[in-house]
């Protein structure tokens, strides 16, 4: 892997991230809305309703901001790898010389 493939192996991982917290939010509003479906009265019915909307709606803010900290470590990281190798190295200090053993 070269060195500068990091940002993209990082945004890599968030999409993954954001993939599977998506699906375990449409899974959990999918099984809240089937209770809200099976419920016996309204209170009952409204309070799962209420429940799955608002799974969904914690789900894309905890995305959005998993996307927005991937994308700035990512282009974060990019930026240093550019600064690093626009900078000159740094100069060697000169070899000191062996010290004489004494016989």
């Amino acid at each position: 892997m070269a060195a500068g493939d990091l940002d993209v192996l990082i945004r890599s991982l968030a999409r993954k991230q954001v993939k599977a917290l998506t699906d375990a939010a449409r899974k959990r509003h999918g099984r809240l809305m089937g209770m809200a479906a099976k419920a016996k009265d309204k209170e009952t019915r409204e309070r799962h309703r209420h429940l799955a909307k608002n799974t969904l709606a914690s789900a894309a803010a905890a995305v959005r901001r998993l996307q927005i900290t991937a994308e700035n470590a990512a282009d974060s990281y990019a930026r240093s790898m550019k600064k690093a190798a626009e900078e000159k190295p740094p100069a060697k200090k000169p070899a000191k010389p062996a010290k004489k053993k004494k016989a």
